[in-house]
Parts: C-alpha cells; sequence; structure tokens
C-alpha cells in the first residue's frame, strides 16, 4: 500500500551496521528509501547490499557517537551526499554490565553520551533541516524495555533508555505542530550483540523465555516493520509514542 510507502525519502540510521540498525537500513529500503548507515567500525560491506538491492541509494559515515564533535557532523554529511533529510533513526546504543556500587564515571557517562546525548544532538539537528524543507519529518528513537524497568546490572544502561523515552516524549510536545513526528520503538530480548552475555547465561536466558508469550527471543527484522511503520504517512497522527515490540513481554 501507497501509505506505507517511504519513496523520495532519505533515512538516517545510527548503528546501523549490525543487528537492529542493520534491519532498519534494509526495511527502509525496500519501502524505498535511501539510506545512510552510520557506524562506529566503518565496515558497510553487510549492510550495503540490503539498500542496494531495491535500487535505493547508500551512503556509510564512520563515526564515534560518544564524540560530539564526530555527532554534529552526521546530518550536514546526509543532506550533503543525498541533499536531503526525512527520517532519522536514532537506533546505536552500548550497554555497560556491573553492580551498580561499581560503575565507573567513565563508563556511565559513555553509556550516557552514545545512548542519549548524541540522539538529542541528532534529533536537533534533524529537525532543524525538516523546518527548512518546510515538510516535517519522522525521528524514530530505539527505546527499551528498561525505559518501563529497572533491570539488573545496567543502571547506566536504564537511566539512558529511561530518559530517551522521556525526551521522545518532550520534543513530539514541540514538535508536532511543524509536522515532526517523534515516536520511539521500545525492542523487547532481541538476539543482538548487546543480549549475548544474557544468552549466554542459561538460567537468565531460560527465565527471559519463560515470561516472554511468543516464546522465543525477538529477531532484529521484527523491529523493522514497526520502523517503516513510524517512518511512513501511515503513523501519521501517532506522536511522542513509545511502543513495545517485545512478543508481549510487558503485558505478561
Amino acid at each position: 500500500m501507497e501509505i506505507f510507502r517511504l519513496d523520495g525519502q532519505v533515512a538516517m540510521v545510527t548503528g546501523g551496521t549490525a543487528g537492529i540498525g542493520m534491519a532498519i537500513c534494509g526495511c527502509m529500503a525496500e519501502a524505498g528509501a535511501d539510506v545512510v548507515a552510520v557506524g562506529s567500525s566503518g565496515h558497510f560491506d553487510d549492510v550495503r547490499p540490503l539498500v542496494e538491492m531495491h535500487g535505493r541509494r547508500f551512503h556509510g559515515i564512520r563515526a564515534d557517537l560518544a564524540n560530539m564533535d564526530e555527532v554534529r557532523l552526521l546530518v550536514p554529511e546526509t543532506v550533503d551526499v543525498l541533499g536531503r533529510i526525512d527520517i532519522l533513526v536514532n537506533n546505536a546504543g552500548i550497554i555497560r554490565r556491573a553492580p551498580s556500587i561499581d560503575v565507573s564515571e567513565e563508563d556511565w557517562d559513555t553509556v550516557m553520551n552514545v545512548n542519549l546525548k548524541s540522539a538529542f544532538l541528532l534529533s536537533q539537528a534533524a529537525a532543524r533541516v525538516f523546518m527548512k524543507q518546510g515538510s516535517g519529518g519522522r525521528i524514530i528513537n530505539i527505546a527499551s524495555l528498561l525505559s518501563f524497568q529497572g533491570g539488573i546490572l545496567v543502571p547506566s544502561y536504564t537511566a539512558s533508555k529511561a530518559g530517551l523515552a522521556g525526551i521522545t516524549k518532550a520534543l513530539a510536545n514541540e514538535w508536532a505542530s511543524q509536522a515532526i513526528n517523534v515516536n520511539a520503538i521500545a525492542p523487547g530480548y532481541i538476539a543482538t550483540a548487546n543480549t549475548q552475555a544474557l544468552r549466554d547465561d542459561p538460567e537468565r536466558s531460560k527465565s527471559i523465555l519463560e515470561r516472554i508469550p511468543a516464546g522465543r527471543w525477538g529477531e532484529p527484522a521484527d523491529i523493522g516493520g514497526m520502523a517503516v511503520f513510524l517512518a511512513s504517512p501511515a503513523s501519521k497522527y501517532c506522536n511522542g509514542g513509545v511502543y513495545p515490540v517485545d512478543g508481549g513481554w510487558l503485558g505478561r
């Protein structure tokens, strides 16, 4: 259906070289968008074919999202190379596991910079372009179940994801009148590098699976459809929402 199409639009996806981000890049391209993938490694060989197979343009940018000087260059480069930006997906995220009493200030700051501060600065930069273009835009933040819950041994990650849910609502309140939709997806337990430690722990993995009504770990592609929906005209009256995609975890 045309209501779900993204033809002629440009989407930038942070953390776009692996896991959820790479799946979102592929889904955005399938829906018709050109894609800019931002990754810390600079290895774009896996994600590029997922975009170009749909006949869409691809551009990769290597950047450290803990470095705000690099973050500030991302939106201008996207506009310089592809001519515009219409969709921003703040997907990049890192996690540091440790008892709260042992968390270092350095780890706290790094997690907050990558997961929250960079997302705000990129949203701010994208919104300025959206307003200048005069055609509105979409910002999609990748939150977490820990936007709602406390988690175990991940205080900085929990704080960053709770903050991301909050800033999603705050920016939606300010920018909805300018046709800028700001929403978030809260993935459940998805099989990515961030959850490898949990999946490798037989007891934790068993307890997690026992609570998920769907009975399985999620896959990165499970998030792609929701991302396309929130980027498309189909969601034009959705603003400030944090949408769980969790196999039923929160409803249990």
